[in-house]
């Protein structure tokens, strides 16, 4: 087990590496000039030439990009073009406003998604079958913006219950946490269902229920247990894109994590804190997937082996 998570965390850097030779490549041809940027509209031409020398901005590409990896690992990410502060300190003072958000949304989405999946299966064919998958439908189809935005203008603008954005108490977090965890509940339901589909038509759940065993055991017990590796997969897959994909809502709600502060680093190419933050949200990302994957050993002990 021990050499898997090495050898999964060895693989990391190349993930890296990409990821951010592809974000340095997108920035670099955006337009826009950083050292214009720092000091502003009405500067001189003579000292913007100056700092841009003394940036390094007038380097060839390549040399500008092993410039940033040289000094990215021994950790100096460049500070910001627009704040003057360290990037990694702006991110990790609003990553907590993104964990938040991304565990209630997760939480929401589990608690709706897995028991709404199983009475699906269990029920097949249905009224409540087919309701619920029509709703887990709309649930995937659905904008994330989109729901966003008639949210607020249900609970905030006509009835005036909920805030409309930002971070005011525990009553800002249910708007956006709803609005994140609605499209990964509809992605749950249906994978629950399809894989309890899939196991209730085992031969060993008929010699279950053959046995007298109570329905309620037979899949708590026995189906659900054998059908949880695809809804732990999903499960991972949609906590990992709440963390580094929660752009739109963060957006919409006004709210201070990391993908708003990406966006706005984006429309004033401030390149360090967008490099800093995709790379961040990337080894995030990894690294729940990693999490994911060892999960896997202690539901299925057959696939502990495979860990070598």
């Amino acid at each position: 087990m021990h050499k898997y998570v090495l050898r999964r965390l060895l693989l990391l850097i190349p993930v890296l590496l990409g990821v951010s030779l592809l974000v340095f490549t997108i920035m670099s041809l955006t337009p826009g000039d950083p050292a214009q940027l720092i000091l502003g509209e009405n500067a001189p031409k003579e000292a913007i030439l100056k700092l841009r020398e003394e940036m390094g901005l007038n380097d060839p590409f390549l040399v500008q990009y092993f410039r940033y990896v040289g000094k990215a690992v021994v950790g100096d990410f460049g500070r910001s073009y627009t704040t003057g502060r360290e990037v990694f300190g702006e991110i990790f003072s609003r990553f907590p406003n993104t964990l938040i958000l991304a565990v209630i949304g997760i939480i929401i989405s589990v608690c709706i998604g897995i028991p709404v999946g199983i009475i699906s299966a269990t029920r097949q064919y249905s009224f409540l079958d087919s309701f619920s998958m029509i709703l887990a439908l709309l649930g995937v189809s659905m904008p994330v913006f989109w729901l966003g935005l008639m949210l607020i203008l249900t609970f905030s603008v006509k009835l005036g219950l909920l805030p409309s954005g930002g971070f005011d108490g525990l009553k800002s977090l249910i708007l956006p946490s709803v609005t994140l965890g609605v499209g990964s509940a509809a992605i749950i339901t249906r994978m629950t269902r399809s894989s309890m589909l899939e196991v209730i038509r085992q031969d060993y759940i008929r010699t279950a229920r053959a046995k007298g065993v109570a329905e309620k055991v037979v899949i708590n017990k026995h189906a659900l247990k054998n059908a949880l590796i695809p809804i732990i997969t999903v499960v991972g897959l949609q906590f990992g894109g709440l963390l580094g994909g929660a752009v739109l809502t963060e957006s919409v709600y006004s709210w201070p994590g990391v993908g708003r502060l990406m966006v706005d680093a984006i429309r004033q190419k401030d390149t360090p804190t967008v490099l800093a933050a995709v790379i961040f949200l990337a080894a995030t990302f990894s690294v729940v997937n990693l999490l994911v994957d060892i999960l896997y050993a202690y539901v299925d002990p057959r696939i502990k082996s495979q860990y070598k």
